[in-house]
């Protein structure tokens, strides 16, 4: 498929255009043997392992940060990514280098083509991406990783790890039924295919339908069940620079990620550091308060800019749509909302907009750029104006961007979300036009 050899950075991004078009395959009957050809980096790694529909990028971002602050090499691999393809593979926070990246994946073609020359199926983009972060982190000497599944758990290119330490189920509700399964006990048995024999379980409070299988499946694996309910967590002051609560016995535990829904994630995250102190990772009261503070995530309620508050958020499905819509209404209770959204086809977009299209006074759509499961700005539209007439279509991001400042006010809230693929560059014309703002000003002074 790809016969010459990966020697730089545009080749590596060729390399992975190409493999991208065959799209995506569930099974780990491919990922096993690329791994094995290129000598199962895997079986060396001491892993978390994270699977559910929402909240997993965030918990990873938290249980990573703990651990390297605690002074262990940790390896983190997620997606999609916000900004950058090199994100997604990081090691103590550091994305993997260009010239690692390129090198990384000249192995994995290699392995490739050996396998396509011996008749087998090429690799899919998700399987080539798995294969060089386990071949970073065995590079990179890791003491632990800390992973999160692609899609549902079972059968993703993730699950070849053997040595998983903790395998966390993060909040799980209906979300790719066509590939998971129409019912919530359906889909939770594949988030539960994470869970490895003898292994710590750290769960979410999930609904009666999933905790049913997930405690089947700890039984049979004889895995030891902790469930990090939030419910328990007390004294919780919200703000949109910090969070504070109390939780398992420790007081004014802090977290700078917004979003009422952060501090579900922050309580999973503190029991995976327990039953990972249980498994010889010790980690101190101290490190652990620092790391959550310092646990960053893009695109999880964050803030772009200021006067106006310019929000974004990857609430890309109904229960992320959810969790958005009781941070916007805790957080801007009475503020007025100009939306931007962009959404997947593949999603399920008329329930997003129910959801959250009220809360707005004006809505924008826009189409991702750069993905061929993008839904169309006009098709969303239409499903928007069921619950909001006042909408419109932009051409480009970059019109989104300046139609919501000219609708908006300095006391209005911009909000956009939906998928994680453009809000990477979102962020960036954002960004891009508060500098020239901030230069123009500037000049405006001098003179």
């Amino acid at each position: 498929m790809w016969k010459e050899k990966i020697q730089n950075f545009r080749q590596a991004a060729d390399f992975m255009a190409q493999v991208s078009a065959s799209g995506m395959v569930p099974g780990l009957d491919s990922i096993r043997r690329l791994t094995a050809q290129m000598g199962n980096p895997q079986d060396s790694l001491q892993a978390v392992h994270i699977a559910g529909t929402n909240g997993k990028g965030s918990v990873l971002g938290f249980v990573s940060t703990i651990l390297k602050c605690a002074g262990y090499r940790t390896g983190r691999y997620s997606s999609p990514a916000v900004f950058s393809d090199l994100e997604k593979i990081q090691v103590n926070g550091r994305s993997i280098s260009r010239a690692d990246y390129v090198r990384g994946l000249e192995a994995v073609r290699t392995a490739a083509e050996a396998m396509a020359a011996a008749g087998l199926p090429y690799p899919t983009v998700f399987e080539v991406e798995t294969a060089l972060a386990f071949w970073y982190f065995r590079e990179r000497q890791c003491d632990i990783i800390v992973l999160e599944t692609g899609l549902g758990g079972l059968q993703d290119a993730t699950n070849v790890i053997k040595n998983t330490i903790a395998a966390v189920i993060t909040s799980v509700s209906r979300d790719h039924t066509a590939i998971l399964g129409d019912s919530l006990a359906e889909i939770a048995a594949q988030k539960a295919g994470i869970i490895k024999n003898g292994c710590y379980v750290i769960s979410a409070a999930q609904d009666r339908e999933v905790m049913a299988v997930v405690e089947g499946v700890c039984s049979e694996k004889e895995a030891a069940l902790r469930i990090a309910d939030v419910s328990r967590a007390e004294r919780i002051r919200s703000g949109l620079t910090r969070q504070r609560f109390d939780y398992a016995g420790m007081r004014k535990l802090e977290i700078a990620l917004a979003g009422r829904y952060q501090i579900e994630n922050a309580v999973v995250a503190v029991e995976v550091i327990d039953a990972l102190r249980r498994c010889g990772y010790p980690v101190t009261e101290k490190m652990l308060r620092r790391g959550l503070l310092e646990t960053k995530w893009p695109g999880r309620f964050t803030i772009l800019a200021k006067r106006p508050i310019f929000v974004m958020d990857g609430a890309h499905n109904a229960e992320g749509a959810e969790k958005l819509r009781e941070s916007v209404r805790f957080f801007f209770t009475n503020k007025r909302i100009v939306a931007i959204i962009g959404v997947l086809k593949d999603k399920d977009y008329e329930k997003i907009a129910e959801l959250t299209a009220p809360l707005a006074s004006q809505m924008i759509t826009v189409t991702p750029p750069g993905t061929g499961r993008a839904l169309p700005a006009y098709v969303l539209a239409e499903a928007v104006r069921c619950y909001n007439p006042n909408v419109t279509a932009a051409d480009s991001l970059e019109e989104a961007v300046e139609m919501s400042y000219l609708l908006a006010d300095s006391d209005s809230v911009i909000l956009a979300y939906g998928s994680l693929s453009y809000l990477g560059k979102l962020a960036e014309i954002v960004a891009d036009r508060d500098r020239i703002r901030r230069d123009a000003h500037g000049r405006s002074g001098e003179d």
